[in-house]
Formats: structure tokens, sequence, C-alpha cells
């Protein structure tokens, strides 16, 4: 019955009615929903609105919070880049038309049965462990029931009472230009889940269509402890999450595709003050969850305001109007805004999915994937950490894996490291971001950049050389010694001939000769310059000064 009404769904073309169940766009099925009135999200009541000055809001919250702090504790919704979705074959590609990634399966339709993605266990172990959880060996999966258009089964496949990992923690370090510093956030659990189809909300607001190909992708929820006390911790919190992921290569944790999706729940508490939120049947709730975060500076900055809004209530009395509520972050108001009300705890009744067994794991089964876990952020900064590089060389180096994999083949070719971390955070990564392009892009090698450290460095060619080779290098590719044979940019390391080409702009220039032993030394900048352009750049630098300064102070 459920591929029958399947083939239906895809093979008769529906006409574009406002009462139809389904319509077509572009010739893409969707389904459809008419609404009366349209839920939108709404701003707070403007009689009762804090303000919150815009003119300087870091001087504003600093004032605000010498008597309050922040309670922050982040979800995290990481969807894994397996092939395939959850509890089927189909695939699943950002972008793709609407309804086209599609089965009986993700359509919750009836008779249908679901069959666990293996890779999906793999990649959730690999999370824990990363995150430094304790594993459940025996884990199940449970229904979520809840009604939304985009839920086609009316229930959600997920993991309550037994998450697949909890209890661990992360490490990260704050950058340097906000204080720096090491921070450990607590994790509360890691569990495995499906994730929702999308809305696709018309223009003017009447009815909105749903497109299912995310429709049982798979995803891992990460829940922090509320651990984080400023929009900076909470931003740089899911920066970590990110990395991680990459790093372990489950998901391209791009915010933009909604690969990663953090939600921010945010209370304030008196300094002193143990409570926070609001307690509820033994829990202890946060008031304010933050949605339409997009991207990390949105994240710090909607947490800021919040943080701002709450305390300015505090402090004016009116604690009654901070309730549990859902708030949108508005990024051009730059503000947060009502969505919706929590009235009360909302009852999913959840029961463990009968279609799907137990998660059954061994030991052995996880110490294999332990001993596969790449080397992972916390640790990669450390060890550049005890290579002497400073604080802000290697958060830059560790935060993308494959620059990480760049600097460590270079000085795997014995280049000198605090050199190699200069050009890869310099000409190299200026590059990159004047051309768009990645470190992988680029045509210059780990093995050439070592090679043009040892020429400059052994006094082959000069540092002004070396960049001019450089930039050829990244635009075209080739060799360092095959450049420095066919463009003869060897440096000039012969005292005599340096000797004779400062004679002769010397000889050429008296009355900047005169004025210098007369007293004006900064000319010496000048005779330099004159005897590099001389030499094509070639001269030695060291040597050049050396002789420079002899000549110009011999008065005989």
């Amino acid at each position: 019955m459920a591929s029958v009404l399947f083939r239906g769904i895809q093979t008769h073309p529906f006409l574009l009615y406002r009462s139809a169940l389904f319509t077509t766009k572009k010739a893409v099925p969707y389904c459809r929903m008419e609404c009366t009135q349209v839920q939108t999200a709404t701003q707070d009541n403007p009689k009762s609105q804090t303000k919150i000055s815009s003119t300087n809001p870091n001087k504003t919250l600093n004032k605000l919070m010498e008597n309050y702090e922040a309670i922050i504790g982040i979800e995290t919704h990481v969807q894994l880049s397996t092939l395939t979705k959850a509890f089927c074959n189909c695939p699943y590609n950002y972008g793709s038309q609407p309804n086209t990634s599609i089965c009986p399966i993700c359509m919750g339709l009836p008779g249908t049965l679901p069959v666990l993605n293996s890779k999906i266990i793999e990649f959730a172990v690999k999370v824990g462990l990363a995150l430094n959880c304790n594993l459940s060996l025996n884990s199940k999966f449970d229904r979520k029931q809840y009604f939304y258009p985009d839920l086609p089964k009316g229930y959600q496949i997920s993991q309550f009472d037994v998450p697949i990992a909890s209890g661990g923690f992360i490490d990260l370090d704050l950058p340097v230009e906000f204080g720096g510093g090491h921070r450990r956030f607590g994790i509360t659990r890691v569990h495995m889940e499906e994730d929702a189809g999308k809305l696709l909300h018309a223009g003017e607001g009447s009815y909105s269509q749903v497109d299912l190909n995310r429709a049982g992708v798979p995803l891992l929820e990460i829940v922090s402890e509320p651990d984080m006390r400023s929009g900076i911790e909470a931003a740089e919190y899911a920066a970590e999450l990110q990395r991680l992921v990459r790093y372990l290569g489950v998901s391209n944790g791009n915010m933009q595709e909604g690969s990663l999706r953090c939600d921010v729940n945010v209370s304030v508490r008196p300094i002193g003050q143990s409570e926070f939120g609001t307690k509820r049947e033994m829990r202890i709730i946060l008031d304010v969850e933050v949605k339409n975060l997009n991207s990390f500076s949105s994240m710090n900055r909607a947490i800021d305001y919040e943080i701002s809004r709450q305390v300015a209530l505090h402090s004016q009395g009116q604690c009654d109007q901070i309730v549990q509520e859902t708030r949108l972050w508005e990024e051009g108001a730059q503000r947060t805004v009502t969505m919706r009300k929590k009235e009360g705890l909302s009852d999913y009744r959840y029961f463990p999915e009968p279609d799907l067994p137990e998660v059954i794991l061994s030991q052995e089964y996880v110490d294999n994937i332990r001993n596969s876990l790449p080397e992972l952020p916390e640790k990669k900064r450390r060890r550049y950490e005890k290579m002497g590089l400073s604080m802000q060389d290697v958060l830059f180096l560790a935060n993308d894996l494959n620059v990480a994999a760049f600097f460590d083949a270079t000085i795997g070719k014995d280049a000198d490291v605090k050199l190699a971390a200069n050009w890869i955070m310099g000409d190299i990564a200026a590059y990159m971001k004047n051309e768009r392009v990645s470190v992988d892009e680029i045509k210059l090698t780990p093995e050439e950049l070592a090679e043009l450290i040892s020429s400059i460095k052994g006094g082959t060619i000069s540092g002004k050389i070396g960049k001019e080779i450089l930039f050829e290098l990244m635009s075209k590719g080739g060799t360092v010694k095959g450049l420095i044979e066919e463009k003869d940019l060897v440096q000039i390391v012969d005292p005599v001939e340096v000797e004779k080409m400062v004679d002769k702009v010397l000889s050429e220039n008296p009355k900047q000769l005169q004025q210098y032993r007369g007293g004006k030394t900064k000319l010496q900048g000048f005779f330099a310059g004159q005897v590099m352009k001389a030499s094509k750049g070639k001269a030695n630098p060291a040597l050049l000064n050396k002789i420079l300064l002899e000549k110009l102070n011999d008065k005989s």
C-alpha cells in the first residue's frame, strides 16, 4: 500500500490548488499546508520592552554585569556526513531540488520499516570518545512524539534515557584578543537521532511548502553543561565543536548549510546565588532559548544582547517579565525577539522504538575506533605550544585541519618551525584570502616551502626574492631550485662584487653622501636601496649593510 501511494505521488502531476495536499513547483512535488493565520515571530510589547543602549554595547554590558553572571548552555545538532540517510538508502545532497531524495521510509508512509545505517554508530562513538564521554555499551532508540508539518511520521527516532555517550568535557583556548586562557566545558550527553524535513515559506506568508529531502538525515545532538558565562565563551565552544567534527571527518560542520546548528539557552543570576533558571518537575530549565544563529559572531552578539536584556530587567525589578520562551535573533536589528512562550514542559511521550534493535557495542569495537582517532585539536595545540610557538600562532595553525597538515608536512622536511609558521600565517594566508582558495587549492607544496625557507636561511636567496618566488609557486607551481636557476636569482655573496656596487652608488650620489656624513644617517637606507636596485635584489643584505657602513663612515 505504501509503495503504491509513493509511486502515485511520484508519477501523477498535482494541480496548484490552495486546498490541495500536494502541489507542484517546477515539476517537483511539494506537500502543501494552508493556514488561515500565519504565526510569525512577534516583537516584545513596546510598553514593556527593556531598552538596551546600542551606543556602546560592551560598556553597557560590563556595567550591568558587575552584580550578575550569565549561565549559558548549548544544544548542538551535527549533521553526519554519511553517504545515505539514517534509516534508508536515500542520499542527501545539500541544495538539491526539493523532494528528489525521498522514499517511502523517509516520507513516513505506512508499512515501512527503518534499517539502521551502521556508519552512524561509528561516528557517534568517535565523537563520544573525542569528547571524553562515558560510552553506553548497551543503548537504544526511542520515539519522540510530536506533530509538525515537516515531520512526516508524526514522531522522531531519537534517544531518550540511554544516550550513546554522556558525562564528557571539551577543552579549548580562548583567542588572545579576548583575554586568552584555557577553558573546560562539560558535555551532558551525545545522542543519535534523525532530522526532520524543511518548511519553505511562501513570500506572501499565506502558506508553506514541505521539502522532505532532509527528513531522515542522521544527526548527533551534543548537549553541553551550563558552564559558559559569556557570548565569546559560547561562540568559542561552538567553534571548537566544529573543529572537532571536521578533524574526525564525521561532518563538514558548515553552519550556512545547516550541518552545525546551535540553540543557545541563557539565564542570569545575581553574583553569589547558586540557583538559576526555572525549576520544573525536578529539572532546572534555563529561561530563554535563542535560535536563528547562523554564525559564531552572531551567536556571540545574540548572547551578549540577551544577557543585557535579562540583567536590565533584574536591575529594574522586573524579574517577572523574564519568562521561559524561545526568542529569535534578528541580525539586522541586532536584538532578540519573542518567537513563542513555553507554557510547560513538552510531553513527547517517549517510548522505545519497536522497529529497531538495541545498539550493543563490544569493547573491541570501541577500542578499534579509539585507536583510529586522529590527533585532535586540543592535543595538536599542546604539541605546537611545546615547539615554542606563541598562542596566536598555535590557534591559527590548529584551527584548520588542512592548514595544520600543511604545516606539519613542512616542518617534517626539517624546515625551521617559527619561519614555517610565519610564512603560512603571513604571505600564504594573505594569498589564500585574496584569491579565495584553500591551502589544498594552491600549487605550493610543503616540500617546496621547506626548500624556500632553507634557501633563504642558507643565504642562497634573499627574503625579498623568496617572496617573489613564493607567489609564483602558489599560483603556477614549480620548484624553488628551478625558479632560482631559470631567473638567475642566486644571491650575490662575493664581498668584492658587492663592494664594487657600493662604490659605484656612492660615486653617483655625492650630495647624499655629504649629507650622510653631515649627520643625516637615515640616508643609509637610500644607499642600501640603490645597491639592491643595481643588483636586482640579489645582493646579500647582511653583507651589503656591513660594507656600506664601512664605506659611509670612512672619511679618508
